[in-house]
């Protein structure tokens, strides 16, 4: 740790967070606890006799999710590029990641004509999680894949004929400005829709499997029954029912009063 922390304070100089600084961590950790324990050299000992312990940082700097109301996410979508405002209403109805949008392609694409609509299936390698992630249109994120079509060869999203790298770019940047909302990130975009399914009641369950969680099912293998019951569970966010989605109350720890004694 005493050789990584020129790396950690520059990082911090930098403005990263802690967690961004922590991958960096985690990679180290890797290496080394691999060259402990499984790279063998010609004479058949491990590189290193054991691994240096490393230690991430205390993440005290995460900003916490904050999940849209339908009036907020207007004001933001109104400002948008047109090609972030596509990427962003598909964010918002598949609970897809930025770069699970950014890199989604045509090939992924598995056509379901008996129920009339799509599904993607992101591999793996491409997944956070690790699990090939399986990637359900509700009625909205459908509209909008058939929007796309015939703009790029390869890729669902792009602009100006080049594919898009992040979301984060000046445009999402310059129109939560202008929208009001400068805390909003990209991965807010995720909380509402999950906020969203549990307001509208969908099961624990099918909300992992929608959200792309880690989960010990076979995430991409299912039956129509199955299949016909995420996309109803996904099509219940594309309301906008005041009724059937409560305003977010955010509960805050009141300060406490110091008592002052003569």
């Amino acid at each position: 740790m005493g050789t990584l922390q020129s790396y950690i304070a520059d990082r911090r100089k930098a403005g990263n967070k802690a967690r961004t600084i922590n991958y960096g961590l985690q990679v180290v950790r890797r290496i080394l606890n691999l060259a402990s324990g499984e790279w063998i050299d010609e004479f058949g000992l491990t590189w290193l006799v054991s691994a240096p312990k490393i230690k991430l940082l205390r993440e005290l700097d995460r900003a916490e999710a904050y999940p849209l109301s339908w009036t907020e996410q207007e004001r933001l979508f109104r400002e948008l590029p047109s090609h972030l405002r596509s990427m962003a209403l598909f964010k918002v109805n598949t609970g897809t990641r930025d770069q699970e949008v950014c890199s989604l392609r045509w090939d992924w694409e598995v056509e379901i004509p008996e129920l009339e609509t799509s599904v993607f299936i992101i591999p793996r390698e491409r997944v956070k999680n690790r699990q090939d992630r399986l990637v359900v249109l509700n009625r909205i994120a459908f509209s909008v894949v058939n929007d796309m079509r015939g703009i790029h060869p390869t890729h669902v999203f792009s602009y100006r004929g080049k594919t898009v790298k992040r979301m984060r770019s000046h445009g999402w940047l310059d129109a939560r400005e202008k929208a009001g909302l400068p805390h909003i990130r990209v991965h807010d975009l995720k909380h509402t829709f999950g906020r969203r399914l549990r307001s509208a009641g969908v099961s624990f369950e099918d909300r992992q499997d929608l959200l792309g969680h880690r989960s010990s099912r076979i995430t991409t293998h299912y039956s129509r029954a199955e299949l016909v019951n995420l996309i109803n569970a996904a099509n219940t966010v594309c309301d906008q029912n005041p009724h059937k989605f409560p305003t977010l109350v955010v509960l805050q720890r009141k300060p406490r009063l110091a008592v002052v004694t003569n």
